[in-house]
Protein backbone atom coordinates (compact mmCIF):
# COMPACT_ATOMS: atom_id res chain seq x y z
CA UNK A 1 0.00 0.00 0.00
CA UNK A 2 1.22 3.07 -1.13
CA UNK A 3 1.50 6.31 1.29
CA UNK A 4 -0.90 8.82 -0.99
CA UNK A 5 -3.68 5.35 -1.15
CA UNK A 6 -7.03 6.97 0.71
CA UNK A 7 -9.95 5.25 1.46
CA UNK A 8 -13.09 7.05 -0.20
CA UNK A 9 -16.34 6.47 1.98
CA UNK A 10 -20.02 7.96 2.00
CA UNK A 11 -21.38 9.08 5.03
CA UNK A 12 -23.98 11.87 6.51
CA UNK A 13 -23.01 15.19 9.04
CA UNK A 14 -24.58 14.56 12.01
CA UNK A 15 -22.46 17.33 14.44
CA UNK A 16 -20.44 20.57 13.48
CA UNK A 17 -17.87 20.91 15.61
CA UNK A 18 -15.59 24.21 16.46
CA UNK A 19 -12.46 24.79 13.91
CA UNK A 20 -14.48 23.97 10.80
CA UNK A 21 -14.60 20.36 11.75
CA UNK A 22 -17.51 18.23 11.34
CA UNK A 23 -18.54 14.88 12.66
CA UNK A 24 -19.37 12.30 10.12
CA UNK A 25 -21.79 9.19 11.17
CA UNK A 26 -20.36 6.85 8.22
CA UNK A 27 -22.49 3.99 6.11
CA UNK A 28 -20.30 1.46 8.35
CA UNK A 29 -21.93 3.30 11.28
CA UNK A 30 -18.15 4.04 12.29
CA UNK A 31 -18.55 8.14 13.38
CA UNK A 32 -15.34 9.94 12.58
CA UNK A 33 -14.06 14.25 12.81
CA UNK A 34 -13.84 14.95 9.44
CA UNK A 35 -12.58 18.91 7.92
CA UNK A 36 -13.37 20.25 4.87
CA UNK A 37 -11.01 19.91 1.76
CA UNK A 38 -9.03 22.52 0.44
CA UNK A 39 -11.18 23.23 -2.88
CA UNK A 40 -14.28 23.32 -0.56
CA UNK A 41 -13.23 26.05 1.24
CA UNK A 42 -11.88 27.85 -1.73
CA UNK A 43 -15.26 27.72 -3.71
CA UNK A 44 -17.09 28.00 0.00
CA UNK A 45 -19.25 25.33 -0.36
CA UNK A 46 -21.14 25.32 2.69
CA UNK A 47 -21.97 21.94 5.07
CA UNK A 48 -24.89 21.58 7.66
CA UNK A 49 -26.24 18.78 9.61
CA UNK A 50 -27.67 16.24 7.45
CA UNK A 51 -25.61 16.71 4.81
CA UNK A 52 -24.57 13.02 2.31
CA UNK A 53 -21.02 14.11 1.71
CA UNK A 54 -17.92 11.90 0.83
CA UNK A 55 -14.90 11.80 2.87
CA UNK A 56 -11.23 10.36 2.24
CA UNK A 57 -9.58 8.75 5.20
CA UNK A 58 -5.88 7.22 5.27
CA UNK A 59 -5.14 3.61 5.97
CA UNK A 60 -2.82 5.07 9.06
CA UNK A 61 -5.85 6.81 10.89
CA UNK A 62 -9.20 5.61 10.34
CA UNK A 63 -10.84 7.96 13.25
CA UNK A 64 -10.44 11.26 11.03
CA UNK A 65 -11.16 12.22 7.48
CA UNK A 66 -11.29 15.00 4.92
CA UNK A 67 -14.39 15.65 3.40
CA UNK A 68 -14.41 16.05 -0.40
CA UNK A 69 -17.78 16.09 -1.82
CA UNK A 70 -20.78 17.18 -0.88
CA UNK A 71 -23.92 15.55 -2.86
CA UNK A 72 -26.67 17.65 -3.83
CA UNK A 73 -29.66 18.14 -1.64
CA UNK A 74 -33.09 16.75 -3.98
CA UNK A 75 -35.50 19.74 -3.81
CA UNK A 76 -33.17 22.50 -2.05
CA UNK A 77 -33.40 25.51 -5.51
CA UNK A 78 -31.21 27.58 -3.25
CA UNK A 79 -31.52 30.39 -6.41
CA UNK A 80 -31.71 33.98 -5.17
CA UNK A 81 -29.93 33.58 -1.55
CA UNK A 82 -27.54 36.77 -2.13
CA UNK A 83 -28.31 40.02 -3.54
CA UNK A 84 -26.93 41.26 -6.83
CA UNK A 85 -23.84 43.72 -7.11
CA UNK A 86 -24.35 46.27 -8.90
Amino acid sequence: MAKEDVITLDGQIDEILPDGRFGVMLENEHRIIAYTAGKMRKFRIRSIVGDRVKVEMTPYDLTKGRIVFREKVAGGGGGGAFKKRR
